[in-house]
């Protein structure tokens, strides 16, 4: 597993979200309730043109504030695209896709962590 992601960082990650206008950011502390990932950060764009934004602008400075990227998925389609990035997991949606499925309500017993 990587190194553990300090208050500092996921701040940063929230900050760079917001950069590009992404829309109700909400921060789950999933340690104790999931075994894949310590965090969810979760992000409405207003459409797969700013969803897309927001990946590009995460895909060119996570790594500068030493958070790595191991995968993603979604693209090109950009309604739902998902970075991996081992103890935190990224999930910028269209409106339609993060109603839909509804994160917040699944993992119901995580903290939502407030900057």
């Amino acid at each position: 597993m990587a190194l553990e992601l300090e208050q500092r960082q996921l701040k940063q990650v929230v900050d760079l979200v917001a950069e590009k206008k992404g829309r109700e950011v909400v921060l789950l502390n999933l340690k104790g309730i999931s075994m894949v990932t310590d965090y969810f950060l979760i992000a409405t764009g207003n459409s797969t043109t700013q969803v897309k934004a927001i990946v590009d602008h995460l895909e060119e400075k996570l790594g500068t504030i030493g958070i790595p990227i191991l995968r993603v998925e979604g693209l090109p389609d950009a309604q739902w695209v998902l970075m991996d990035c081992g103890d935190l997991v990224v999930h910028v949606m269209t409106p339609d896709q993060r109603d839909f499925y509804n994160l917040e309500r699944l993992w119901g017993d995580a903290e939502v962590m407030a900057f």
